[in-house]
């Protein structure tokens, strides 16, 4: 067992241990970002001036008559900013604009002595506007040929070999959504000049160290005078990655200029309209099976919606290509990606960063081509799972298959998938308005960032005289636990009791250079770090002990804050041990370091190993619909996932169930309407709160759910042989969108084909059942060439690429999503 992944005797990782801000959040007593202002003295309030087009330049900005609404101390402009007028990392997204680009985008600041009198400000600020042909849909931007970006191309094998060799070809389409991520806490910032003229700034930010540089060249400063800390996020899901640099050098810029304290917090309105989703994705695919139903072959062109800028839009599209293979080997490949540039807010991370919708379209394929094949959809994925020796399209062997395997054949007995599918077979043969159906799906997730260069973290681990610790580390905390784990990871490297261990909050002056809390990777770099510096500690101080003790350093350990000899009965208590460190001039501070070994990726060829290793899962899902208005609920969910060794149990099984929860409200319930008509209003997102954009809530929760961690899964080379957990489970509710595609189905004859939207909302599972109904596409034996049809049933609203304000047959967030051809050749 390697060193990173081996554990000591009586760890306190694997232990079960609630979250350990759970108290505070509970009680309330928990301060985020925003909670700080009333703990500061003299803060201006920032609000927005957004224009309410879509697309036009502006030709003239008039601040005058917001100077006289009184309260009003400054507004902000892009003459304003002594540095660099850009809030990206690829200077397109200028913070200060001179071409709206989005409805809804921000042209200047307020500062107000309250709120409301910025509020009022910002309403008074003169904007004259140019007006341009705005692209608002996927479609429109497909049409028009607006892209940006690069456009990865993944290839393996022979293609069109594997075409030739193929007994079954099918071609198709998919177009879903995206999704909005609705932490509970809107974007939010604070910043203030100290005494020696420095930026302070707190933020809500995934990525303290982005957000320090970029609110240092808004503002034309250095990094090393300006800090940048995080106390906690309510939430963050990826939209915290990025997009909070903007509104934190806002703050930055007003603190600047007006010598006092500035606070931006976003209403929920505002940062609706104003941040970017999970991108929506278009697909068309062709794929080639042979006899037994293995797949030869797949071709596919992965488009995405990036929005008016880059901002992540290219790691997430090469992500979604890494992807889209899932669990399944495919020999011969070749797909491409590419990101369209519409008038929308820029599209950004999201839990699971382009890998669900890459796996979206495979599993899509899987279920729509399964009964075309004449086969049952469990059974045809899994004829086509890795084994031992296959690799994925871009080069990398996959380690572990077998667990593939596993999480499968565990998740089917925890179900009792076998006697509940013939349960169901009865209870529909006796329901002719209601279906059931269970479906069983299973992920495999890469765990690493993209860029090879953000795999490193840092930490700084502090013991003081008296026995007490304080760790640092680059990760931040948005619930997820991290520091639960950090915590855990402390005290079993120093053989101490929990209690005596403390975290800090996540500062740019304590650890530098630090990676985004993403790509699930937080635990695994910085456990690792934390390890690090606890380490150099304890072999200093297992040398003090040795010499107290009389005996070699290496035949000394320290558990449960005891030092002694293996074998002996002298002991040395921990405090006893760091006070008699300390008189001996021995360091008690150490910086800890940790880089991911084994990582290659060459990004123009698309191939490598970007991957530390993969999270494997499965999940059982029984759904129920009703044949009059596709209305369903989930009955059951079972599953089992792999984090190898658990460093928190309850954590974990906390993120599985909440990332498959999220994954299901993407799936199925979240839709993002915008104005694609040719009216005033063009460009406007409809469901701007959640009273029009439904989110999962304690009714969309299964009935019974069962969540499991696959046992024995120690992962070696990575930090006490766990494994991530935070985006991998999202994925886990394909389970979900497989049963009611094929509880639609079943209102049809044997071996219909139906499609189904997504989001399957009510409407969308509707239309399916519809379309099974009328008898979709039934599998049979056809010569090679005839098409079989599996798309809209009859009365269907066709895709128009959305319509105006409040017309029900278009606008949706999909455009359509779902409604599409797929043909037999």
């Amino acid at each position: 067992m390697s060193h990173l992944s081996q554990r000591p005797e009586k760890p306190v990782v694997g232990l079960p241990l609630p979250h350990e801000s759970a108290g505070l959040h509970v009680t309330g007593a928990a301060l985020y970002t925003d909670d700080l202002v009333h703990r500061t003295k003299d803060v201006l309030h920032a609000y927005p001036v957004q224009v309410m087009k879509a697309h036009g330049a502006i030709t003239a900005l008039r601040t005058g008559p917001a100077l006289a609404v009184p309260g009003v101390v400054r507004v902000l402009t892009g003459a304003d900013v002594p540095g660099v007028n850009d809030a990206g990392m690829k200077h397109d997204e200028p913070l200060f604009p001179d071409t709206v680009m989005f409805h809804g985008h921000a042209v200047a600041w307020v500062l107000g002595e309250t709120l409301e009198a910025a509020r009022l400000g910002a309403a008074a600020v003169e904007v004259e506007l140019d007006e341009k042909p705005s692209v608002i849909t996927l479609r429109e931007a497909m049409a028009a040929g607006s892209f940006h970006g690069a456009r990865p191309v993944m290839v393996t094998g022979d293609v069109d070999a594997g075409f030739e060799d193929s007994a079954h070809v099918f071609t198709g389409e998919f177009h879903f959504s995206d999704q909005e991520h609705f932490y509970l806490e809107t974007h939010a910032a604070l910043a203030h000049v100290d005494e020696n003229g420095q930026m302070f700034v707190q933020s809500s930010t995934q990525h303290p160290s982005e957000t320090q540089e970029i609110v240092a060249h808004v503002l034309g400063l250095h990094s090393h005078e300006v800090t940048v800390q995080c106390l906690r996020m309510g939430g963050g899901f990826g939209g915290k990655e990025m997009q909070p640099h903007g509104f934190a050098a806002v703050a930055a810029l007003g603190a600047r200029l007006t010598g006092r304290p500035v606070r931006v917090r976003l209403n929920r309105t505002q940062d609706l309209t104003m941040s970017g989703k999970r991108h929506g994705f278009h697909a068309a695919w062709r794929i080639g099976f042979d006899a037994e139903g293995r797949i030869q072959a797949l071709e596919a062109t992965l488009t995405a919606d990036g929005g008016w800028s880059l901002d992540l839009s290219e790691p997430v599209v090469a992500r979604a290509l890494c992807h889209i293979d899932n669990m399944y080997w495919i020999p011969n490949a070749r797909v491409t990606g590419r990101i369209a540039r519409t008038n929308k807010v820029s599209n950004t991370a999201f839990r699971g960063f382009g890998g669900p919708q890459g796996m979206l379209v495979i599993e899509d394929i899987m279920g729509r081509c399964a009964p075309l094949l004449g086969l049952d959809p469990m059974e045809l994925r899994e004829r086509n799972f890795y084994r031992q020796g296959h690799s994925t399209p871009y080069g990398q062997r996959v380690l572990h298959p077998e667990r593939i395997s596993a999480v499968w054949r565990e998740v089917q007995g925890d179900a009792r998938v076998a006697d509940r599918r013939a349960e169901i077979a009865a209870f529909n043969a006796a329901h002719p308005h209601t279906k059931r159906a269970l479906a069983v799906t299973g992920i495999k997730f890469g765990i690493s960032f993209n860029l090879t260069a953000f795999n490193q973290a840092g930490a700084l681990v502090l013991v003081y005289k008296d026995g007490s610790v304080l760790i640092n580390h680059g990760g931040t905390e948005m619930g997820q636990g991290l520091h639960t784990k950090m915590l855990q990871v402390a005290a079993t490297t120093l053989g101490i009791p929990l209690h005596k261990v403390r975290l800090a909050p996540t500062r740019t002056d304590k650890v530098p250079n630090t990676s985004a809390t993403a790509a699930s990777a937080g635990a695994d770099l910085n456990g690792a770090a934390v390890k690090n510096a606890c380490e150099q500690i304890r072999e200093r101080l297992l040398q003090v002990a040795g010499t107290r003790l009389g005996a070699n350093a290496s035949d000394v350990r320290i558990v449960d804050g005891v030092a002694r000899v293996l074998g002996g009965e002298e002991v040395l208590a921990w405090d006893d041990l760091v006070r008699t460190a300390y008189f001996q001039r021995v360091q008690l501070s150490a910086a800890g370091f940790y880089r991911t070994e084994g990582l290659h990726w060459d990004a123009k060829m698309f191939q490598g190993s970007p991957f530390k290793y993969f999270s494997y899962g499965a999940a059982a899902a029984e759904v129920e619909v009703d044949g009059f208005t596709g209305a369903y609920r989930i009955r059951r969910v079972d599953i089992v996932h792999d984090v190898g060794d658990s460093l928190s149990p309850m954590i974990d099984v906390g993120q599985v169930e909440g990332g498959f929860v999220q994954g299901a409200g993407w799936l199925t319930l979240e839709d993002l309407r915008w104005d694609a008509g040719d009216g005033p209003h063009r460009g406007r997102l409809l469901t701007q709160a959640a009273s029009t954009y439904k989110l999962p809530s304690f009714s969309e929760m299964p009935e019974e759910f069962n969540v499991r961690l696959l046992e024995n899964a120690t992962e070696e080379g990575a930090v006490y042989g766990s494994k991530a957990v935070g985006e991998p489970p999202l994925m886990l509710a394909f389970s979900v969108r497989e049963a009611l595609r094929q509880a639609a189905a079943a209102f049809g004859p044997e071996g219909v084909c139906v499609e189904l939207a997504s989001p399957a909302t009510p409407e969308a599972v509707y239309w399916a059942v519809e379309s099974a109904r009328s008898g979709g596409a039934v599998y049979g034996e056809q010569p090679r060439g005839e098409q079989a049809a599996c798309g809209q049933a009859d009365g269907e609203p066709a895709d128009d690429g959305g319509g105006a304000d409040g017309d029900p047959g278009g606008g949706g967030g999909a455009d359509g999503a779902g409604a599409s051809a797929l043909s037999h050749a």
